[in-house]
C-alpha cells in the first residue's frame, strides 16, 4: 500500500469513528483541504499540495513529549539573545486542541504559568461554528498568551486563535510549533518561533 493510500484509509477510518473532517486534519497534521479532497476524491485526480509530518514516534512517548516541550520553550529564549527576558514567558500557555495540550501542559509546568485550552473553528461542530477557550482551564482576559502547537499547516488556525485572543482583551506574545509548514515568520504581528520548517520542492 502506498503513503497515499494509506493516508486515504487512514482518513475514512477516522471518518467512520465519528470525527470531523476538522479534527482528522489535526490527527493526520494536514490541511482541511488536502483531508477534504482524501475523503472524496477517485484516486488519480491530483492531490493538494501537502506534506504529511508523522511524528507519533515522539508523541506517543512521555518522555520524548516533554523533551521536545522542553526545546520549545528553548527556542523561544533563544530567539531573545542576550537581552533581559521575563520568566515566565507569559501568565498563560494556550494549547491548541488537541495536539497543542500536552505541549502547552509540559511548557505551563516548565513556567510555572496557568494553562488555557482552545477549541479551533474546525473542530466544532454546529451550525454557526466558533473557537472558544475551554472553561475547565485557565481564562486569558487581561493575560500575557503564548500559543502552542505541533503544526502550521495553513496558518488559518493561528490568525483564528489570535483573533480570538486579542477580542477577549489577551495579548498572544509568541506562537511556538514544532512544525511549520508554510514558513510564517508571524501572525497578525505575533513572532511564530518553530523548530522546523518544512518546505515542499516541485
Amino acid at each position: 500500500m502506498s503513503s497515499l493510500d494509506d493516508l486515504i484509509s487512514r482518513a475514512k477510518m477516522l471518518l467512520g469513528e465519528g470525527h470531523s473532517p476538522g479534527q482528522i486534519a489535526d490527527e493526520l497534521s494536514l490541511s482541511m483541504e488536502t483531508v477534504t479532497w482524501l475523503l472524496t476524491q477517485a484516486k488519480g485526480a491530483a492531490a493538494p499540495k501537502d506534506v504529511h509530518i508523522d511524528w507519533t514516534a515522539v508523541s506517543s512517548n512521555a518522555t520524548l513529549l516533554e523533551d521536545t516541550a522542553g526545546m520549545l520553550l528553548g527556542r523561544y529564549y533563544q530567539a531573545q539573545g542576550d537581552g533581559e527576558v521575563s520568566s515566565p514567558v507569559a501568565d498563560a500557555i494556550v494549547g491548541i486542541a488537541i495536539s497543542g495540550i500536552p505541549l502547552a501542559t509540559l511548557i505551563a509546568v516548565q513556567e510555572a504559568a496557568e494553562l488555557s485550552i482552545y477549541h479551533p473553528v474546525k473542530q466544532n461542530a454546529n451550525d454557526r461554528p466558533t473557537g472558544s477557550i475551554s472553561a475547565n482551564f485557565a481564562a486569558v482576559s487581561g493575560k500575557r498568551c503564548l500559543i502552542v502547537d505541533d503544526t502550521i499547516t495553513s496558518g488559518n488556525t493561528m490568525r483564528e486563535v489570535v483573533k480570538y485572543l486579542k477580542k477577549h482583551n489577551a495579548t498572544p506574545v509568541a506562537i511556538c510549533v514544532i512544525f511549520d509548514k508554510r514558513g510564517i515568520k508571524d501572525v497578525e504581528g505575533v513572532p511564530v518561533y518553530s523548530l522546523f520548517t518544512i518546505s515542499r520542492i516541485d
